[in-house]
């Protein structure tokens, strides 16, 4: 049976279904960080299974074997050390320092890398959002901000969420990351960002990517848009295209996430209201607030 190094020390991060854990190490007095992945069971999600899915539990070690990222303009990959076993892959890379880049220069890599080629490979996840919401329904949706003071958007939102999918589907298609967090777009070589985590590369709607870094981005869509568009190719998309991938993606996100926040305290003691401060709550409503303005837009 695997099991982790008693030197290595557990790290913060990697909660995907698959992932068994993260540690930080050292080897030869290199910063490393490991990742373990685990191979899906019998009793476990089809989904995990099924290259096209976002949650395939081996795309990241299948991207690193690949070095389809290697080279990719705006984004690119650090080299990763892939072992597999019987009961799943062990990842080792290298620690990538934190540049601390501003969010207009990782948007404008962002809009760089969705003029990247990727090639044609059956494990590219498609349908991110989509597959994402089907998940949001098999949950029941978002019953617990029916409870809130956003109720009424939340459910013209859902409402409506078939009709703004299929304007999502007809836009351009694009390489994406499928998880540009902060935290996953820590480093810098030369004009590109050195990015970590690509467990759900794949392609999707121009201005996807976008609206999913909105989420937890220090600065204003609007300049951050502007800052994409400098950086997608000529040709691409147009901008109205890519402004309605960006809204759609920031605001299906930042409510299902806020929902995914809230339900996983509503049933202690206490109003709901009162548990909007907590800390594995407040961060997701704040991410939510700041994306109001795309969200009007979309009423």
């Amino acid at each position: 049976m695997w099991e982790p190094d008693p030197a290595w020390h557990p790290v913060s991060g990697g909660t995907g279904t698959s992932t068994v854990g993260v540690w930080r190490t050292e080897r030869s007095g290199h910063a490393l960080v490991v990742k373990r992945i685990a191979r899906p069971g019998a009793g476990d999600p089809a989904e995990l299974s099924d290259p096209r899915h976002f949650a395939y539990w081996r795309r990241e070690a299948d991207v690193a074997v690949s070095g389809v990222v290697d080279a990719s303009p705006g984004l690119r990959g650090t080299p990763l050390d892939v072992a597999e076993d019987d009961e799943g892959i062990t990842l080792t890379r290298e620690f990538v320092e934190d540049a601390a880049l501003n969010g207009l220069y990782l948007a404008h890599a962002l809009g760089r890398f969705a003029g990247a080629d990727l090639g044609r490979h059956a494990w590219l996840a498609v349908d991110q959002l989509r597959d994402r919401m089907t998940r949001v329904e098999r949950r029941g949706g978002w019953p617990t901000l029916a409870r809130t003071t956003v109720a009424d958007i939340a459910d013209r939102l859902w409402t409506r969420r078939e009709t703004l999918l299929r304007e999502v589907d007809a836009l351009p298609r694009v390489p994406q990351h499928g998880d540009p967090a902060l935290a996953n777009l820590p480093g810098r070589d030369g004009d590109d960002v050195l990015a970590i985590d690509w467990s759900t590369l794949g392609h999707g709607p121009v201005g996807g990517d976008l609206g999913i870094f909105l989420q937890n981005a220090r600065e204003a869509p609007e300049p951050l848009l502007d800052a994409y568009l400098m950086g997608l190719p000529d040709g691409v998309a147009t901008p109205e295209e890519v402004t309605l991938g960006m809204r759609v993606s920031a605001a299906y996100t930042a409510l299902s996430r806020a929902e995914w926040a809230l339900a996983r305290v509503a049933g202690g003691e206490g109003a709901l209201a009162g548990k909007y401060r907590h800390p594995a709550v407040a961060p997701y409503l704040r991410a939510l607030q700041r994306q109001f303005g795309q969200i009007e837009t979309l009423l």
